[in-house]
């Protein structure tokens, strides 16, 4: 019997937490998701992510990007079927889907394409000045100035 326990669900609907106590936050009231289309979630910096999403047999317009109260949804829509073809065999599942990430603060979308039936959606974490830590200097010996 393994103890092993997996952080891959944690990181499976969050991108750009940093911190443990947010994805746990975030595990716990997410239900568990379906694993159809398969993604990947990457990171290329300490500021860049990138989600991937095989989307085989979809076109743009089949497919639907909100962003939402720091929530971003993928959903993609079944296209009318071909009346003049008849499969014989139909392997490549293009049935409707929903995938929902929620974002970190400071995330924000900057791209999204679709080429070769992938989805590439590159997010960016932008921190605004008020939100940066700062450096305060210490002064020797010298006692601050309180005013009132």
């Amino acid at each position: 019997m393994s103890t092993a326990f997996s952080m891959a669900p944690l990181f499976r609907s969050s991108v750009g937490f940093d911190r443990f106590n947010d994805l746990f936050e975030t595990a716990l009231r997410n239900e568990p998701g379906s694993t159809y289309p398969p993604y990947n979630v990457e990171k290329h910096g300490d500021d860049q992510y990138r989600i991937v999403v095989a989307a085989a047999g979809f076109q743009e317009e089949d497919l639907d990007l909100q962003v939402e109260k720091g929530v971003l949804t993928i959903s993609g829509g079944k296209r009318d079927a071909n009346e003049d073809v008849t499969y014989l065999y139909q392997g490549i599942a293009q049935r409707a889907f929903k995938l929902s990430f929620r974002l970190a603060d400071h995330i924000e979308i900057k791209a999204a394409g679709l080429s070769n039936g992938l989805l590439s959606i590159d997010l960016l974490r932008v921190i605004p000045e008020e939100a940066k830590a700062k450096r305060i200097p210490i002064n020797g010996a010298e006692k601050p100035a309180l005013q009132h």
